[in-house]
């Protein structure tokens, strides 16, 4: 399974338009490659490197369509369910660290079911959800510093 993005390849800097610096909307995002069997797919953005315990999401969804190839900029897939960000919203969050440059993980998960998770779930309901479901992951990771944080 592969996830890339037209906007910023694997290891660069994400543009200023998907961040909190910008315009603060998810960039596009195209799926190859996604098991026959999966039944769902699961898009996690996350920080490691936050100082935040546990690190920060910045967005997260699922019950994504198994044969969605392409997350429009600035959109939902059709039919996918939206949990809260680490600031407690639903939706995306775009990169905005206090001070260096972070790593943002774009974790898509292909699931042996769909979830049974209400909108607004947080992370912990979420990856306790997909416990043993994961049958393949993909990952695109963008760079970005804050212009703040300059």
């Amino acid at each position: 399974m592969i996830i890339i993005s037209p906007s910023f390849a694997d290891g660069d800097f994400i543009p200023k338009k998907f961040s909190g610096d910008g315009g603060d909307i998810n960039p596009e995002l195209q799926i190859q490659n996604v098991p026959p069997d999966a039944e769902s797919l699961v898009l996690a953005v996350y920080d490691p490197d936050a100082p935040v315990r546990g690190g920060f999401y910045h967005w997260l969804v699922w019950d994504i369509n198994p044969g969605t190839s392409l997350i429009k900029e600035e959109s939902v897939p059709p039919g996918a369910v939206e949990g809260v960000n680490g600031a407690g919203h639903l939706g995306y969050m775009g990169p905005k660290p206090p001070s260096g440059t972070h790593h943002y993980h774009f974790a898509l998960y292909a699931l042996d079911a769909r979830l049974d998770l209400p909108e607004g779930a947080g992370p912990e309901a979420l990856f306790d959800a997909m416990e043993g479901r994961v049958i393949a992951k993909a990952e695109l990771v963008g760079l970005y510093a804050s212009e703040e944080g300059m």
